[in-house]
């Protein structure tokens, strides 16, 4: 799959250690492959996020994991459990992967569509009130 790329963003990947380059590299793929709209920038001064009419999600290494940051507002629904924190968040829950662990490909990229249907209908605050939750 070809998308443009962020310079900075490939800067960021190439920092990390090779098992966190394979899962930053995923899931960027994934990100991309969810909405060819998505849009690659650096935001926190660092931090690569992937945006489409608002966050839909962001990485960050950490010492011994990788955390990929959902933009969701806790409405997304996880059915397969992937999403291992933030569950009590108003804003995002994450996934950390652990070297080692794989990427459950379906599961992630059906997250990234939903979080982007919700941006699509004016994000994830706008989906909630509606909803009534």
């Amino acid at each position: 799959m070809t998308y443009e790329k962020d310079p900075r963003v490939d800067a960021y990947i190439e920092r990390l250690p090779g098992w966190q380059q394979e899962i930053c590299r995923q899931v960027r793929d994934i990100v991309h492959a969810a909405d060819p709209e998505v849009v690659e920038t650096i935001k926190r001064t660092v931090q690569p996020y992937f945006v489409l009419r608002g966050n839909v999600c962001a990485l960050l290494a950490a010492k011994d994991h990788v955390n990929v940051f959902l933009y969701d507002g806790g409405i997304v629904p996880d059915p397969e459990g992937v999403i291992t924190g933030g569950h009590d968040n108003k804003t995002a829950r994450m996934i950390s992967y652990y070297e080692g662990e794989p990427v459950n490909v379906p599961a992630l990229t059906r997250l990234f569509e939903h979080i982007i249907a919700n941006n699509r209908a004016g994000g994830w605050r706008r989906v909630k009130a509606a909803r009534g939750l």
